[in-house]
């Protein structure tokens, strides 16, 4: 990083020392010497003037756009964290209950960090970083080239993960939409663009091979943390969990009662395993009663962990998370609230007479 800081300061020439009164008159300088010299201590009005010209938009600086929106960041992920630290569900204006399944999933986590953890911290350092650049001196030890490329190497990162987030979200998780995924993977994009917006083209040449490398090192950390997951309860590891079964303890409501006897009807069906915590949510939201009358498929019957498998008629519908539901032609992934049930499955709720 060394060479790299002493690269990039070479466009300012060492000077020498210039009587105050010279300073003031820089243009003749600036014609026989072909550059323009500064001197100042610590703040210069002439110099924050062009350096706003340079990198700015609409007027407002790149460090106000990165202080802006990484405190924005940062307000979002501190929301998710909370969500997730609580096992709380959280509030989805777009995409309802498919919101909660990709929030709660097990790609929401890097090695069990929290992954809104790991996006609230890389937030607050671009906010906290461009709130130095604005003059605010909250981290006198850092120099400005060190904060460019501290900059630019967390933007990176938090662009490569978005961009591989947004990649599971259509692949993994197709059908379901996440309105804060794309919220923080507008906000990275746009953070690293104006990030790379204060470098000019020579000096990004010098730097394009740190970024390839951080990039490697985010998907190669990721693709690692989510397949360890997934292997969790392949067979693959010397694990083994027995079959228990966990004890319903809601009373069931008419209306779910109601709408068991619906899905019953038409053959819709419930595939889950005994270790997901969010099947027996799922159960309890119908009630000890209406439990009864579902067509749960229970697509570990032997246990899980190494040399157990996943029941053929789970592995044969392509069952890839729990609780799965399938509803003649329509598949439903996550934990789903009872209203949501009822609108998939076609029952009316004008059909409902509660005893």
């Amino acid at each position: 990083m060394a060479s790299i800081s002493a690269a990039l300061a070479i466009s300012q020439p060492p000077i020498l020392s210039f009587a105050r009164t010279s300073l003031t008159s820089t243009p003749p300088f600036k014609r026989t010497l072909g550059f323009p010299l500064k001197c100042w201590a610590r703040h210069s009005p002439e110099v924050d003037e062009e350096t706003s010209k340079k990198t700015s938009l609409w007027g407002i600086s790149t460090s106000t756009w990165r202080a802006g929106l990484g405190t924005l960041g940062f307000l979002e992920t501190g929301y998710l964290t909370y969500l997730k630290l609580t096992d709380s569900e959280a509030f989805c204006p777009v995409g309802g209950g498919s919101c909660s399944d990709v929030l709660n999933s097990d790609y929401s986590s890097v090695f069990g960090v929290p992954l809104p953890l790991v996006g609230m911290l890389a937030y607050g350092l671009v906010a906290l970083l461009s709130l130095q650049q604005t003059g605010k001196h909250l981290l006198n030890e850092l120099g400005e080239t060190d904060i460019r490329l501290i900059l630019l190497g967390t933007t990176t990162s938090m662009a490569t993960a978005s961009a591989y987030f947004l990649y599971l979200l259509s692949t993994t998780f197709a059908g379901t939409s996440c309105s804060y995924c794309l919220i923080s993977a507008i906000l990275s994009f746009i953070l690293f663009f104006i990030t790379v917006k204060d470098f000019d083209l020579e000096e990004i040449q010098k730097v394009v091979g740190l970024q390839l490398v951080i990039a490697g090192i985010v998907v190669t950390i990721l693709t690692n943390s989510y397949t360890t997951a997934t292997q969790q309860f392949s067979g693959s590891n010397d694990i083994t969990l027995e079959p228990y079964e966990t004890k319903i303890t809601n009373r069931s409501s008419p209306f779910a009662l109601s709408l068991a006897k619906h899905l019953h009807s038409i053959g819709a069906k419930m595939y889950g395993a005994f270790w997901c915590s969010h099947c027996n949510e799922q159960k309890q939201m119908f009630g000890r009663e209406a439990a009864k009358i579902l067509d749960y498929v229970e697509c570990f019957p032997n246990g899980a962990g190494k040399g157990r498998k996943m029941a053929k008629e789970c592995s044969v519908v392509g069952i890839e998370g729990f609780p799965t539901w399938v509803l003649k032609d329509k598949v439903l992934s996550g934990e789903q609230e009872l209203p949501a049930l009822a609108e998939a499955s076609g029952f009316i709720l004008e059909d409902f007479h509660p005893s």
